[in-house]
C-alpha cells in the first residue's frame, strides 16, 4: 500500500474506534417517576442517554387525582403539556429543551383545536409528528411524548 492509502485507512479506523467507544460508554439512566403513585409503573418517566432525555408519553391526566381532566382535547392537551413540564423540571429543563414531539390524537379532526394550545407552549417549534389512533390510554383524546436535550 502507498502512504496515502495508509493515511486513509488510519482515518477510517480512528473514526470507527471513536464511534464504537462513544456507543459503548453512553450510560443509560432509567429515571424513576417523581410521583409516588407512579413508582411501580412498568416504564420510566424519562430515560437519559448522555444529554438526551426520552420522556414517556403523557395524557391529559391530573396526576393529583389520577383522573382525566374534563373539557375535551384542548383541556387534555394543556394538562398533558403541564405533565411534560413537570417531568422536565425534575431534570432541570424546560419546554425549550424539547427537540422532538410525537403527538397522538384520538381523532385527527381535533388537529386544529389541539394546535391552538400546543403552539402556546412550544414556542421554539420542535420537530413534530402527529397522527391519529383509535384508542388512547384512559379514553384520552391526546397523548404527547418528547425528546429533550440538556
Amino acid at each position: 500500500m502507498k502512504p496515502f492509502q495508509y493515511t486513509i485507512l488510519a482515518i477510517l479506523l480512528s473514526g470507527f474506534v471513536a464511534t464504537t467507544y462513544a456507543q459503548e460508554t453512553t450510560e443509560l439512566i432509567f429515571h424513576k417517576s417523581h410521583e409516588s403513585k407512579k413508582q411501580n409503573s412498568p416504564f420510566s418517566d424519562a430515560v437519559q442517554a448522555g444529554n438526551m432525555y426520552f420522556l414517556a408519553g403523557q395524557i391529559g391526566m391530573d396526576h393529583g387525582t389520577r383522573t382525566l381532566v374534563e373539557g375535551g382535547v384542548q383541556k387534555e392537551t394543556k394538562q398533558a403539556i403541564e405533565n411534560i413540564k413537570a417531568v422536565l423540571e425534575q431534570h432541570n429543563m424546560t419546554l425549550d429543551n424539547v427537540v422532538k414531539c410525537t403527538v397522538i390524537l384520538a381523532d385527527i379532526k381535533d388537529f386544529a383545536a389541539f394546535n391552538e394550545i400546543y403552539t402556546q407552549y412550544f414556542t421554539k417549534k420542535p420537530a413534530r409528528t402527529t397522527f391519529a389512533a383509535k384508542d388512547i390510554a384512559a379514553n384520552g383524546q391526546v397523548e404527547i411524548d418528547v425528546i429533550a436535550v440538556k
